[in-house]
């Protein structure tokens, strides 16, 4: 019979309190900034949504190209018994992966909302009898404890999240990976590659302007939770490509010289006429460097695939 458990790690306030912190760092740095997490209130996980189906976005196609032609092969490199997915969102592409498991005992989703693990969590569950589900509302980017599931184990990080970190950051987090794996155990991580600057900037600035509306999204949620008085209209979208650090950025540039109050923190915030706020970064990668970075993690790539262009990848790596 199936099961569906949800275990709370985070405290119940420590949502807002992460925000106020961000907020607060972000909006008194030089340059500004705001991490990209806070995007993802219900609208603005409903525009993610539509930007994922988008002609110029790419990147959500490929990773689902490659995972129904090498699910099989994941599948049996992992003989994988628990799959634990971190950021799980809606586990739409994860279903791929269940269907290929057919081993599979546990599926452990890991997302800071409750509401997306509550309904993801309920439909897998009425979809796949004898399927144990514990959900983890947490934050991976943060200590992370696993609940007892049978081994081995596929720890899944989808959707090329990982260049949303910056170097520091993700060499924590696949530190904090590695210390999670035991004998047996894998992770299979999407990260978008290094490719033409236009094709890029295009997938993040779309024709459409959805990709604007998702990226002002951020200032109407702190306006919502901080009582602030962004103006959206008073700033304009942004993306741009680093060649340096071989990354997008996404920005919001002040079309004005103005003050933002953000009452909850009691904080005034001067922008000068063309200043730019960055909200994102989205680092893309080269195997050579997929490798290195795992590898300072104690990781050892085992396999890589890519969609039919090289677009994106998916690497399977074991503790090394």
């Amino acid at each position: 019979m199936s099961q569906f458990r949800v275990t709370r790690t985070l405290p119940e306030d420590a949502t807002g309190a992460a925000l106020r912190a961000d907020v607060l760092a972000g909006l008194t740095s030089t340059p500004k900034w705001l991490a990209p997490k806070w995007f993802y209130d219900a609208r603005g996980s409903e525009l993610f949504e539509e930007i994922t189906a988008l002609p110029e976005y790419y990147p959500t196609r490929a990773e689902r190209e490659i995972l129904a032609d090498r699910a099989g092969s994941i599948a049996a490199a992992t003989g994988a018994r628990t799959l634990v997915e971190l950021g799980s969102g809606s586990s739409e592409k994860t279903r791929i992966l269940l269907d290929a498991l057919t081993g599979l005992r546990a599926y452990v989703p890991v997302d800071v909302s409750e509401s997306a693990l509550t309904q993801a969590g309920e439909a897998i569950v009425a979809e796949r009898p004898g399927l144990q589900v514990h959900a983890l509302i947490a934050d991976f980017t943060g200590g992370l404890t696993l609940p007892e599931t049978p081994g081995p184990r596929l720890v899944a990080f989808l959707g090329g999240t990982i260049g949303n970190l910056l170097p520091d950051e993700r060499a924590a987090f696949l530190a904090a990976v590695r210390a999670l794996l035991s004998p047996g155990d894998a992770l299979l991580l999407g990260t978008d590659l290094v490719k033409d600057e236009e094709l890029l900037v295009r997938a993040y600035d779309d024709a459409a302007g959805v990709t604007a509306q998702f990226n002002k999204n951020v200032l109407s949620v702190i306006n919502r939770e901080l009582e602030a008085d962004f103006a959206p209209a008073a700033f304009e979208h942004v993306a741009l490509w680093n060649p340096e650090r071989e990354w997008i950025e996404m920005r919001l540039r002040s079309r004005a010289a103005q003050t933002v109050k953000v009452q909850a923190l009691d904080l005034a915030v001067d922008f000068a006429d063309g200043e730019e706020l960055r909200t994102e970064v989205s680092a893309k990668f080269r195997r050579e460097g997929v490798r290195a970075e795992l590898a300072a993690a104690g990781l050892e790539l085992a396999h890589w695939w890519t969609d039919g262009e090289r677009r994106f990848a998916l690497s399977l790596s074991v503790a090394g």
